[in-house]
This record gives C-alpha cells, sequence and structure tokens, in this order.
C-alpha cells in the first residue's frame, strides 16, 4: 500500500517514471499476499501512469487486466472506475463505438450503486450518442 501510495504521490507530480517504478515495486507484493483488490488498484494505477506518458496501448492493458479483478471481488465502484477508464483510452483514440459500449455499462453500475458521479458520467454518455449520430447522418 505504501509503494502504491508514493507511486500516486509521483503520478500526481507528474513524474511518470517514478510513479511506475513505485507501482511495479508495489504489484508483485500484492499478488504475493493475495490482495486482490489492491492488486486491481494497481493495475488501474499503473495504466494511469501509462496514460500520462501517452501510451494509451500499455494504459489499455493494464485497465483490461484490473477490470476481471473488479468483477470478480464484486467492486462495483471499481468495475466503474475501470470502464471509465477504458471508454476514455477508447475516446482518445477516437474509437467512438467502444467508448461508448463501456460507458453504458458504466452509466448501469454507477446506478446499481448510487454512485455520485452518475449524472457526469450519464451527460458524457449522451454527448457521445449525440456525437454518433452526427457522425452517422455525415457517412
Amino acid at each position: 500500500t505504501t509503494l502504491n501510495n508514493i507511486g500516486q504521490v509521483h503520478d500526481v507530480l507528474g513524474d511518470y517514471e517514478q510513479a511506475l517504478a513505485y507501482h511495479q515495486q508495489a504489484l508483485p507484493i500484492r499478488r504475493e499476499v493475495g490482495d486482490r483488490a489492491g492488486e486491481a488498484t494497481t493495475l488501474n494505477n499503473i495504466g494511469t501512469v501509462y496514460e500520462g506518458l501517452g501510451d494509451r496501448r500499455q494504459a489499455l492493458t493494464f485497465y483490461r487486466q484490473a477490470l476481471p479483478i473488479r468483477r470478480g471481488t464484486g467492486d462495483r465502484v471499481g468495475e466503474a472506475t475501470a470502464r471509465y477508464n477504458i471508454a476514455t483510452v477508447h475516446l482518445a483514440q477516437g474509437e467512438l463505438d467502444q467508448a461508448i459500449s463501456e460507458l453504458e455499462q458504466v452509466v448501469d453500475l454507477d446506478r446499481q450503486v448510487s454512485h455520485p458521479d452518475l449524472a457526469k458520467d450519464t451527460a458524457l454518455l449522451e454527448k457521445l450518442r449525440q456525437r454518433q449520430a452526427e457522425a452517422r447522418k455525415m457517412s
């Protein structure tokens, strides 16, 4: 947990290489002690660092590794976070259909857990659906 938290501080400071180093130290320890929830958190954090470094492909790889763990531990809030992160990567890559698909699941999870981001996530989903409809009209 401490290594992960130090990594988070470096991430916030924009020191991505140091953040990555700390998270990569935390990950095998989380696995060794069987901390599945912590493992998912660290995988998500590594994805965030890679996003900060501009490596969306790597970010997506780590977000996708976190997702089944979140689901497997019954962490719906964590699952929504992983799916939201996946959606933002798809959106940044211009993959609107995939982003919408993920956000639909995020909104569903938000509703299930009465998440405070429900209104924000729903608004983003509607905005993307409008963008999708406009793009289809143009083609």
